[in-house]
Order: C-alpha cells, then sequence, then structure tokens
C-alpha cells in the first residue's frame, strides 16, 4: 500500500520528496540519520478492517513481523484519571457529593508532585457541571479539571461556557469508525477533526486528541499524518494538544516483534518518532477485554509514552479501564519510588467505595479486595507465622494500612490461628503466641469441631473473639481480649 496520495502527488514527486529528506543527527545514539519515510494521508476508497487480524467470526490473530521497537521511558511518567467520564459508562452515576469526595482523595493520593495529574468530566448533566465547578473552586493544581467532548462544535460551546483550560475531544480514528459510524472517509473525517481543534486553540483551549479504536487503525496511512497536522496546528497557535491513543477494544498487546496496529510499542514508537509528538503530549488509554490492560499501559510507558490513563479499581465499560491502583505500584516498581503518592489512600477509597457508595469491590482483586493478602491454607500460614516475607507481596500494612492476616477455616491449621490472634491483637516479641500454645490448640478444637458438623464457611472475627474469652477462661488464662484493650 502506498504511504502517499497517488492523486495529489506524482511518483516523480514522491521519488524528489523522498530523496531530499533531511540528514539529522540523533542525539541518543549520535550517528548521523535519514528519515526514509513520508507520512500523507491515505485516503482509501473502502474502509481496511484488517480482516486478517480480525475475522470477527474467529478468535483475532496476534502476528509477528520481528522488527523491534527499542526501549524509551520518559524522565517523567505520571497518571491521569477517567472516573467520572469512563468510570461513569458502567455503572450508576456519581452524585456530586460523591465526586467532590472522591476528587478530594485522588489529590492525596497523588501527593505533593502531582502524579495523577489530571481528572476528565463529562458536562452534560446539570450534576456533573455541578462537580465540575466544586472541583475546581478546590484549587488543586492537581489533579487538573479537564472535560470531555465529541468533535462537535455543539459540544465544545459547553466548554468555552464552564471556561476550562483543556478538554479530550473524541476522534475516532479506525476505518470501523470512519466509514461504518461516522460514513466519512479519512479525509473528510481528518477536516472535521480539525477544524473543531482549530476552533478550540481560538478560544485558548487545549486539546485532548483521544483516538479512539486505535488498535484496529491504520497506523501509517490515517494515525501518523493526523497527529502530523495536529503538531502543525500546536507549532501555529503555540498550545498544546495532547495524543491520546485509546485501546477502546483491548486489542493491544506488548509483545515484541508484534504487527501494528495491535502492538503497544509500535504505536507509541509510530507516535513518538514518525509523527513528532513528545513523550508528554501521549497518553495510553487501555480496557480489559482480554486482561491486558495494565500490561499494555506499563509498556506504553516503557515505549515513550508519559501519561497512562486510569480508572479507580478499574471500573469502565464493558471489562473496565487500567486500575489507577495497579499504575501507583506499576510506577513504583519501574521507578524505585513512589515519588510522594500516599498509597494508604487506596485503602481509604475502597473502604468509601464499600461504606458510602455501596460498590462491592470483587474479593480477589488486587490491593483492594478483602482477600487480596488474605491466607487461608495452613501452610502459607506456618510460613507467615515465621516470617511475613514469605507469604506477602511486599508490607502492606506500611503502604495499605492492611496487614497480611489468615482466614480462618478447615485447612487453616494452628499456625494460621496464631497468625490471626497475633495480627488480630497487634501482638509482637515475646507478647506473640507460638502455633503449640494451648489456647492455640483448644480454638484448633474447636474450628475441627465445626467443620467436622458440616460448616463450609469460614469463621467470623466475632466468633473468633468469643472462642478465645471462652476457651481462655476454661484453661484458667488470662483472656487476650481484655489484656489488649
Amino acid at each position: 500500500m502506498s504511504t502517499y496520495d497517488e492523486d495529489k502527488i506524482s511518483t516523480q514527486d514522491a521519488a524528489d520528496l523522498f530523496t531530499n529528506r533531511p540528514v539529522s543527527m540523533n542525539e541518543k545514539n549520535n550517528l548521523l540519520q535519514i528519515e526514509e519515510h513520508m507520512y500523507i494521508l491515505n485516503d482509501v476508497p473502502k474502509p481496511n478492517v484488517f480482516r486478517n487480524m480480525f475475522p470477527y467470526s474467529e478468535i483475532p490473530k496476534i502476528p509477528f513481523n520481528d522488527r523491534i521497537v527499542p526501549h524509551n521511558m520518559p524522565k517523567n511518567i505520571w497518571i491521569t484519571d477517567t472516573t467520572f467520564r469512563d468510570g461513569q459508562q458502567s455503572r450508576a452515576p456519581y452524585t456530586t457529593e460523591q465526586i467532590v469526595t472522591i476528587f478530594d482523595y485522588l489529590h492525596k493520593l497523588g501527593g505533593p508532585n502531582g502524579m495523577i495529574k489530571a481528572s476528565e468530566f463529562f458536562l452534560y448533566s446539570k450534576k456533573d457541571r455541578d462537580a465540575v465547578y466544586k472541583c475546581m473552586e478546590r484549587g488543586y493544581k492537581f489533579p487538573e479539571v479537564t472535560s470531555w467532548i465529541r468533535a462537535s462544535k455543539e459540544d465544545f460551546k459547553l466548554v468555552k461556557q464552564i471556561g476550562m483550560k483543556e478538554t479530550g475531544i473524541l476522534v475516532s480514528c479506525s476505518d470501523y469508525h470512519i466509514f461504518l459510524k461516522l460514513k466519512m472517509t479519512r479525509k473528510q473525517a481528518m477536516e472535521h477533526y480539525l477544524s473543531v481543534v482549530r476552533d478550540c486553540l481560538d478560544e485558548g483551549i487545549s486539546v485532548r486528541c483521544h483516538l479512539e479504536d486505535i488498535t484496529r487503525a491504520d497506523i501509517y496511512g490515517y494515525v501518523v499524518p493526523f497527529c502530523l497536522e495536529l503538531m502543525k496546528l500546536m507549532d501555529e497557535y503555540k498550545i498544546p494538544i495532547k495524543i491520546r491513543a485509546c485501546d477502546t477494544m483491548g486489542y493491544g498487546v506488548n509483545f515484541s516483534g508484534a504487527v501494528i496496529p495491535r502492538s503497544v510499542q509500535g504505536i507509541i514508537y509510530a507516535i513518538h518518532t514518525h509523527a513528532g509528538v513528545p513523550s508528554e503530549l501521549i497518553e495510553w488509554h487501555g480496557h480489559n477485554d482480554f486482561y491486558k490492560a495494565v500490561s499494555n499501559s506499563t509498556t506504553a510507558w516503557l515505549y515513550g509514552c508519559s501519561g497512562v490513563n486510569t480508572s479507580l479499581f478499574g471500573i469502565g465499560e464493558r471489562t473496565g479501564n487500567t486500575p489507577l491502583e495497579a499504575m501507583v505500584f506499576e510506577y513504583a516498581q519501574l521507578k524505585g519510588d513512589l515519588n510522594g503518592m500516599d498509597t494508604t489512600v487506596i485503602t481509604e477509597l475502597a473502604e468509601y467505595y464499600e461504606r458510602e457508595i455501596g460498590y462491592q469491590i470483587p474479593e480477589r482483586t488486587p490491593f483492594v479486595g478483602k482477600n487480596f493478602n488474605v491466607t487461608r491454607a495452613g501452610i502459607h500460614a506456618d510460613g507467615l507465622l515465621k516470617n511475613e516475607e514469605i507469604y506477602n507481596i511486599f508490607d502492606t500494612e506500611k503502604f495499605l494500612n492492611r496487614p497480611v492476616i489468615c482466614a480462618i477455616s478447615n485447612t487453616s491449621g494452628l499456625a494460621g490461628i496464631a497468625h490471626w490472634v497475633n495480627t488480630k491483637y497487634k501482638l509482637t516479641g515475646d507478647m506473640m503466641y507460638e502455633k503449640n500454645h494451648p489456647l492455640i490448640k483448644r480454638i484448633k478444637e474447636w474450628v475441627d469441631e465445626e467443620y467436622a458438623n458440616g460448616r463450609v464457611t469460614v469463621l467470623t472475627d466475632g466468633e473468633l473473639v468469643n472462642a478465645i474469652i471462652k476457651y481462655s477462661a476454661e484453661l484458667g488464662l488470662e483472656s487476650i481480649c481484655q489484656t489488649t484493650t
């Protein structure tokens, strides 16, 4: 497929352009380089839906060409939030008060360095607009309050009325959307999008272009030429234009040598290197349809994207978005520190969602689910009793205010019961109960009796506390429940 529009550029003109491309110094490897390609809109007459990769009646294919993209992680990377936009598309809308409270938590979680850089909002209902005004009144530098609109001049009026500094605009970029949904050609779509972007820039409003469905788009026949035009507008207006690469259907993969448009690193490389978009203006927005939201988001960071867009607890359309809390810990693992983020807020948010909003977080959800650092196996509990590090991912009490615990069942054993008692009553050193202590043995006998009589559920905290009181008295021991109050 040609990389230039043959209706506009003759073969000889194209050849002249190729041979006259400038030679420049690559500051990273100190070698001269020449850009061998030109990326001009390929205004195809019919949609390219990559049927070889997306047959629809079969499972999607992941082809490889073994073209390797080099790592290129920016010095500064950060998180942005779509809890109040994409996160509201799959659940009952938040109240204005809930939005403001969650926004306060995000500010605290992001810390003094503003690691949660922005949060985006709908503007269509009075409730959403009220929430925007109240969040803006907080006066926080971070997260910055931004909006999301369709590529519509009517929608743009809302942004202008509120006086926002930045807005996201939906600029669907795959032929699935351009031809089959919008009923446009690539040229018509690009001209329409650019006209709305120009309207925003004329008002001094920064634009964030949401390239919807980028993992089914023609990267070099449409996405790169479009981004090049956006960079021209940015140079003309001297106002930042951000590029959000949206993996709308979760088709992105992070496998080395995979073919675009499925290759996350290939997409980021194309936008950064061939479209000339600075890393700080590139953002990845992932979905979890194929369980790859977190790994793809981390990959985007590793290959030249500064921003990763997330939603609290991954709440979002269909299978959800990249979970915000996941990327907090991905950042720490990549950079070696938290850069001021207060991770204990993650637990506070989880508790707020369950207590005030009524949202039940799945129990096995990493970092926030009730069972994420709970063990039921006796052999695991024995390891925890000897050294917590053996079966806990990190100091969860320090970072999440959640000490590792053992749920007591028929498989917990003496070690599990001892660990539960020590954790429940914060016993350390010589105060800790060993698994062979008479009280622990007596509680174990009671637990065994419960399950021998047909019990199938784990024991509750209340039942265990009552058992401690009962069997301490039976053994003539001072109850730990009384000595620690």
